[in-house]
């Protein structure tokens, strides 16, 4: 056994941390989950910390461990949340047969190859956290990097070599603490959501649609529409999203890609965090949440990433108008579906907590805020070209409208109308002109005389 003498001063710290997150201190471990805009609860608190061991323990590794989220949000969705019951399920389910020959009809967007499922809230929080994690990673990452290189500029010089090991060790607690943090947010969606494209951006598998009875229920409340329109129409608006993700194979990947390049440029605000540890007092939690809950450690965005933002926005919105102006057709069987159109408008225009606390972790907004004007354009193609025209334009990223579109639909329905050579088939028709080896191709002089012998050539004063 080795003498205390002999050991790192790594694993003191180890231990030091430890020991606060068993209780062994003076800080009461359930004021620091209070300052973190967390249950205080001595059941959430206890398992908390052992998730917080756990990253002390396993502290080597360079990646964010997102298992604490997918708990804290499948435990949140448990609250309140119901089981299916399976009247709720059959209708639904019957609602997603009549989406599908509804949506067959006005457009031409490739079908499902998987039924639709309908899911409890903690279904949902589990199915989807596999991308809100791979979305949240980035700034996860940021956090705790910046309180490794907080740890690594304040250490004096003779604690370098004990504190290069507690940065590694902040490091995983504070991805640790992230992670909690994000399942607070995704489990709180979970109550919200009414099905797997409700926020916008593809949340479950290829080809999968699924509806939330319990908070589908919770729409209709309130409406002064039958229950079994707002069940169809919400089916096809999450069928309709699934199919043009399932048609565009590209789109998934691309508006993932486009969210984590965001992601990527938020690095958080070191002086910040430094600021916030020199005063920091644990008997006062209040400093710490309003900070956390402010997104006061995420600086203003760059230039880089205002930019980003705009082309993602731009992407959402043309989504979200698509699934709009094809809900609109499909639904135009259904007496009240302005009245339940309406509805999705104002809730998405107003959001939910759950979006708010989204934004706030991540500095990114779900909802975008060019929707109306991107449906517009679309009802415009639909009007003048036709649906078959409409959806054609998702079949290649090159093909999809831009923000100049949006801004000008009369411009890009004379350009579809009227379409230009591209300027690909140009090349190429110059490539298989230059690469005839038939021999049938007289060959020009430079006098401008045509000559069937290749190797004649006419007089010309500046040859070589």
């Amino acid at each position: 056994m080795a003498d205390d003498s002999q050991r790192e001063p790594e694993d003191e710290f180890r231990d030091m941390l430890r020991k606060f997150l068993s209780g062994g201190s003076d800080i009461d471990p359930s004021q620091l989950a209070g300052a973190a805009g967390l249950p205080s609860d001595p059941a959430f608190v206890a398992r908390l910390m052992s998730q917080l061991q756990d990253a002390v323990q396993h502290s080597g590794g360079d990646g964010i461990d997102f298992s604490a989220a997918g708990e804290r949000a499948a435990s949140i969705a448990r609250e309140g949340g119901q089981g299916l019951d399976p009247a709720a399920s059959n209708a639904l389910m019957q609602a997603f047969q009549v989406a599908a020959l509804w949506l067959d009809d006005v457009t031409t967007v490739a079908e499902l190859t998987e039924s639709p499922r309908v899911l409890t809230r903690e279904q949902w929080a589990t199915a989807t956290m596999p991308v809100w994690s791979q979305v949240a990673e980035p700034v996860a990452t940021s956090i705790a990097d910046a309180l490794t290189e907080v740890i690594d500029q304040q250490a004096p010089e003779e604690l370098k070599s004990m504190l290069s090991g507690a940065s590694r060790i902040m490091r995983s607690v504070g991805g640790a603490l992230f992670a909690v943090q994000l399942g607070q947010v995704v489990g709180q969606l979970s109550t919200e959501v009414v099905s797997g494209g409700d926020v916008g951006i593809p949340l479950l598998d290829e080809q999968q649609a699924a509806l939330v009875p319990q908070n589908v229920a919770a729409f209709a409340e309130g409406l002064d529409v039958p229950a079994d329109e707002v069940r169809i129409y919400l089916a096809v608006r999450e069928l309709a999203h699934a199919r043009l993700f399932r048609s565009a194979r590209w789109l998934r990947l691309h508006l993932i890609s486009s969210i984590t390049e965001f992601a990527r440029g938020v690095h958080v605000d070191t002086a910040a965090i430094e600021e916030l540890a020199s005063s920091f007092d644990p008997s006062n939690a209040e400093e710490l949440q309003q900070a956390l809950a402010s997104g006061a450690l995420i600086p203003p965005r760059t230039p880089e990433q205002d930019q980003a933002l705009a082309r993602l926005e731009t992407m959402l919105a043309l989504v979200e108008g698509w699934v709009d102006v094809v809900t609109a057709a499909a639904t135009e069987r259904l007496p009240k579906s302005a009245s339940i159109a309406e509805m999705v408008r104002r809730r998405r225009a107003a959001g939910g907590p759950a979006e708010s606390a989204f934004a706030t972790l991540v500095g990114l907004e779900l909802r975008p805020r060019r929707l109306r004007e991107a449906a517009t354009m679309w009802q415009r193609v639909q009007d003048e070209l036709g649906a078959d025209q409409r959806d054609a334009l998702w079949s290649h990223p090159d093909l999809v409208p831009t923000s100049e579109d949006i801004d000008d639909p009369a411009a890009l329905v004379a350009r579809l109308r009227d379409p230009q050579p591209d300027s690909d088939d140009i090349d190429r028709a110059i490539e298989d002109l230059l690469n005839d080896t038939s021999g049938d191709r007289p060959h020009e002089g430079t006098d401008g005389s045509a000559s069937d012998d290749p190797d004649t050539e006419g007089p010309g004063p500046d040859r070589h």
